[in-house]
């Protein structure tokens, strides 16, 4: 159903909350432009995907931008009011950005759609057209982008972002379609400039996939502005193997690199409102890749430092920190993993054991319907389709929380990327909830090895995190593009092995990567190996890297087992 012909079928049955017809243009246009964006985000979701940077095929950007306005659309259809005024509505878009937001590019373009919806609120209830809050609602959004980033990296959707902001104050308000196109082109040319600005861009040849699901977003207000819209050109949006077709990756950078920190802190901080900008300062003063977003005195905190402690003792006197989650970037290579839709053919069952009568159950995180089987079989109660490249949200994983009957339940999200998803789930949630930050399902089946359902959680969550401590884990994919790493050259095609290091071995053949890898994964007194089959892999290849297994770890148990998941042939778990 086209929301806006529904909305405007609620503007007639809402006859007790009746809006006037400015205010009532004013929605429908804000409505527009998110139903908009989410249309060409679902049409170039791939074509931004392959904008990642790192050569495996796990780019998520698109994929995450779309779920995310699509995740604000069904909070507009579903608050019941989200489209009775002008400030329901913005609230609807708030929450349904916040709800839904995927990835570290939904959680910032969250703050640009809640400012743009505000600008958009500002100029309606001051009388002014929906351009000028269009022109307000970017530069806001943009605001609140970079307040969130305490250091912002230039060439990313936040530099794309804020040259939008500073376009939209000169432009006029007496030809809305001329300054929107004018809009639209200023945001592509800050776009293709992303290369010169970071130089992990120029050397991987693309622009910055935010950057571009942020001139998407520009070209759907164009879509609501100009009854005369015209498709255009959208070459910046890189070639099908994911470059650029322009010359701009040739040319030298004038900024330097991205930050080589050692770790990533995360938190949720209960502090005060006054509290905040006092802490801001201490976290600027020993690291980067800072973020702080929240309101109503609770706060996500992020930050890439080599000062753990400091990090968060800052936490501890602006006031209270919980869940702190301590990563050492070394182990992270890529962003996400490409996952089955929720939906789609080979996603995993949601249905696990019964909880009945369970004094703890646990729900799983998984990407493979053989994945997904495993879990069941070590007695998961439910599971949540999902994994890297398809993030689920926090409603994704509140709903199976609410649908056990268990006060205390453990999360396992098997994936770096949604363990902070699945702690603001803990956190909503009014039973006892526990993530345990498996970052893999070779960690989540080790956890689950000492898993009983009829301990306290506490209980259980102190061996099943000894057990997790206890395995190496490793995973085998193909490169999509060219690249580099420490020990070479990647060409476009050959197979990777990596590990919490990061890259450890890459080969042309699948068997030779797999056999590497497991050799730089190994350590004395090995006992058990598990391989878990994905798709690309062979019966052929499983045997060699068994026979190797077998007479270079003398005495080692295999255990192998059909996962099923995508784009990873193999993963290995050593212990």
């Amino acid at each position: 159903m086209n929301l806006r012909k529904c909305v405007q079928s609620r503007s007639l049955i809402l006859a007790f909350a009746p809006m006037d017809h400015a205010q009532e243009v004013s929605v429908n246009q804000l409505i527009g432009v998110v139903e908009a964006t989410a249309g060409l985000l679902e049409r170039f979701k791939s074509s931004i995907n392959r904008l990642n940077v790192y050569p495996v095929p796990d780019g998520d950007t698109g994929a995450n931008l779309s779920l995310t306005f699509q995740s604000v659309l069904k909070e507009i259809r579903e608050s019941g009011d989200g489209s009775a005024d002008i400030a329901s509505c913005v609230s609807a878009i708030s929450k349904g950005a916040l709800m839904g937001a995927r990835g570290n590019s939904g959680v910032i373009f969250s703050q640009i759609l809640r400012g743009f919806a505000e600008g958009v609120k500002i100029a309606d209830e001051s009388g002014a057209s929906f351009w000028r809050g269009v022109a307000l609602g970017i530069e806001r959004g943009s605001e609140l982008a970079d307040r969130a980033v305490l250091k912002p990296v230039e060439g990313t959707i936040l530099t794309v972002a804020r040259r939008a902001a500073d376009v939209a104050r000169t432009l006029a308000d007496d030809d809305p379609v001329d300054s929107i196109y004018r809009l639209r082109e200023s945001s592509k040319e800050a776009l293709l400039q992303t290369p010169l600005q970071l130089p992990i861009l120029a050397e991987a040849n693309v622009v910055d996939a935010g950057g571009a699901g942020f001139v998407l977003f520009i070209d759907a207000i164009a879509k609501v502005i100009d009854p005369n819209y015209q498709d255009w050109d959208r070459s910046w949006l890189g070639s099908p193997e994911g470059g650029l077709d322009g010359a701009l990756a040739d040319r030298g950078s004038q900024y330097g690199d991205v930050s080589e920190l050692r770790y990533e802190v995360m938190f949720l901080l209960e502090a005060s409102d006054a509290a905040i900008d006092g802490f801001r300062e201490v976290w600027a003063g020993i690291g980067d890749s800072i973020v702080v977003v929240g309101q109503d005195g609770l706060w996500n905190c992020h930050i890439h430092t080599d000062d753990i402690g400091a990090s968060i003792e800052a936490g501890i006197e602006a006031g209270k920190p919980r869940n702190i989650r301590v990563t050492d970037l070394a182990e992270q290579v890529s962003e996400e993993h490409w996952v089955v839709a929720a939906n789609g053919v080979g996603a995993p069952n949601p249905l696990g054991v019964s909880d009945e009568g369970s004094v703890t159950a646990v729900i799983a995180v998984a990407n493979g319907e053989g994945i997904g089987r495993i879990f069941r079989s070590m007695g998961v109660h439910r599971i949540v389709m999902g994994g890297q490249s398809m993030n689920p949200s926090t409603a994704d994983i509140t709903a199976a929380i609410d649908e056990l009957e268990a006060e205390q339940i453990i999360i396992l999200p098997n994936n770096t990327n949604i363990i902070p998803v699945a702690q603001l789930a803990a956190e909503l949630s009014a039973r006892t909830v526990v993530v345990l930050p498996t970052t893999g399902v070779i960690e989540g089946f080790a956890a689950l090895m000492e898993f009983d359902p009829m301990a306290q959680i506490f209980e259980n969550v102190e061996i099943m995190s000894r057990s997790v401590e206890k395995v190496v884990a490793g995973e085998v994919t193909r490169a999509v593009r060219s690249s580099k790493w420490a020990g070479g050259k990647i060409a476009n095609g050959d197979y990777m092995g990596i590990g919490r290091e990061g890259i450890l071995a890459v080969e042309p053949s699948l068997a030779a990567a797999s056999i590497r890898l497991l050799s730089a994964l190994n350590f004395p007194g090995a006992e058990i190996v598990t391989i878990i089959e994905g798709e690309g892999s062979s019966q052929a290849v499983t045997r060699e890297v068994s026979e190797w297994l077998i007479a270079n770890l003398h005495g080692v148990e295999i255990e192998i087992h059909h996962g099923g998941q995508p784009l990873y042939p193999y993963l290995f778990g050593v212990e």
